[in-house]
C-alpha cells in the first residue's frame, strides 16, 4: 500500500513539473507580443474624409519602416457617427493598454481627453484644436494630446465659388449647430463672402433629418451653398447633395470626399496625406525616450501643400452649369 502511495505521489510530481513546463512557452510568447506596439484607433464615422485619414495613417506607419503584425498592431473601433458610442470605445482602448491612440475627428478626441492623461493621443480631422478646448495652444499643446488640423483653405474655397459662379450674389453657409469646428469655418467663410461683395446667409440644422427641408427652404433665396468640413453633413453628403441639385443650388464644400459623394466642387485638403503626416508624428512619439514629454512639446501641424480642386460631373450636369475652362483644366473630375 505504501509503495502504491509513493508511486501515485511520484506521478503527481511528474505531472506537476510537466504542467509548469507547458506554461513556460506562453510566457515567452507574451514577452514577444509585448514588444509589439499597440495602437488604438477611435474613428468617429465612416465617411470618406475620416476613412482616408485612417488609411493614410496606416500607410504612413509603413512608409516609416514599421511592419504591421511585427512592429505594431491596430485596434480599430468606429463610433458610427454617434457620440454615445465614444465613451465605451475610449474605455476599451485605454483598458487594452494601448501605447498610443489615434483619434479621428473632434468628438473622438474630446472623449479621449476626458478619459486619460497617461497615454499619448494624436488626432486628425480637427479644425481648430485650441478653440475646441483640446489643447492648451496649437503651438504648445502642453499635455498628452497633439496632432494634425484639417483647417481648410476657406477663403480660397469661397474664391472658387465666385470663379465658378461669377454672378452669385447670395451664399448660404450650411452646417450643424452643435459642431464647434463648423462654427469656426462659418466665420471665415462669412468674412470672405462679404469681402467679395456677396451676402452671407447662415443656415444651421441640429440633426441630419432637418437637412432636406433646410435646403429646400433656400431655393430661390440663394445662388450657392457653402458646406464646411462638418461631420454631420459629410456623413450624409449624398442626401444633402441630391436635395441641393433638386433645388438647383450648387454646393461648394470643404473637402474632396464630399465632392465624390455628390457636392458640386471644392478646393480642399487631402485627408490621406493628412493621415500620413500624423503617422510621422506617431513614429516620433513612439521612438521618444519619454513619449508624453515629447507630445506635450509637439505643435499641431497643418497641411500647407497638396490641396486639390475637385468637381462632380453629375452635379454640374444636373445644375446645367457652364464651368470655366480654367477650373476644368486644373480639376479632378468625379
Amino acid at each position: 500500500m505504501k509503495k502504491l502511495l509513493a508511486i501515485i505521489l511520484a506521478l503527481a510530481m511528474i505531472f506537476c513539473f510537466a504542467a509548469c513546463g507547458e506554461k513556460a512557452e506562453p510566457a515567452a510568447n507574451t514577452q514577444t507580443d509585448s514588444a509589439k506596439l499597440k495602437i488604438g484607433v477611435m474613428q468617429f464615422g465612416e465617411f470618406t474624409a475620416l476613412v482616408n485619414a485612417y488609411d493614410g495613417f496606416v500607410q504612413g506607419l509603413k512608409d516609416g519602416g514599421m511592419v504591421e503584425g511585427t512592429d505594431f498592431e491596430i485596434i480599430y473601433l468606429s463610433a458610427a457617427a454617434d457620440t454615445a458610442n465614444c465613451p465605451t470605445i475610449a474605455d476599451t482602448l485605454i483598458n487594452d493598454g494601448c501605447d498610443l491612440i489615434y483619434a479621428i475627428a473632434t468628438p473622438s478626441v474630446s472623449c479621449i481627453k476626458e478619459k486619460t492623461t497617461e497615454i499619448p493621443v494624436l488626432f486628425s480631422a480637427v479644425t481648430d484644436p485650441q478653440a475646441s478646448g483640446l489643447v492648451a495652444s496649437n503651438d504648445a499643446p502642453g499635455a498628452n494630446i497633439s496632432g494634425t488640423s484639417d483647417m481648410n483653405p476657406v477663403a480660397e474655397q469661397i474664391d472658387l465659388l465666385k470663379e465658378m459662379l461669377p454672378d452669385a450674389k447670395t451664399v448660404a453657409v450650411f452646417y450643424c449647430s452643435s459642431e464647434s469646428n463648423s462654427a469656426v469655418q462659418f466665420e471665415l467663410a462669412k468674412a470672405q463672402i462679404e469681402k467679395l461683395g456677396m451676402t452671407c446667409v447662415q443656415k444651421t440644422i441640429s440633426a441630419i433629418d432637418e437637412a432636406k427641408s433646410a435646403i429646400e427652404s433656400l431655393k430661390g433665396q440663394v445662388d450657392a451653398i457653402y458646406v464646411p468640413t462638418d461631420n454631420t453633413l459629410s456623413d450624409s453628403m449624398t442626401l444633402v447633395a441630391a436635395a441641393a441639385d433638386e433645388s438647383g443650388i450648387p454646393i461648394v464644400c470643404g473637402e474632396p470626399g464630399m465632392v465624390q459623394n455628390g457636392a458640386t466642387a471644392t478646393f480642399g485638403i487631402d485627408y490621406f496625406k493628412l493621415g500620413q503626416q500624423t503617422a510621422k508624428m506617431a513614429i516620433e512619439v513612439l521612438n521618444a525616450a519619454d513619449p508624453l514629454a515629447a507630445i506635450a512639446k509637439m505643435p499641431v501641424q497643418y497641411q500647407t501643400e497638396d490641396c486639390v480642386t475637385a468637381i462632380n460631373q453629375a452635379s454640374i450636369d444636373a445644375l446645367g452649369l457652364d464651368v470655366p475652362q480654367a477650373i476644368l483644366d486644373r480639376a479632378i473630375v468625379y
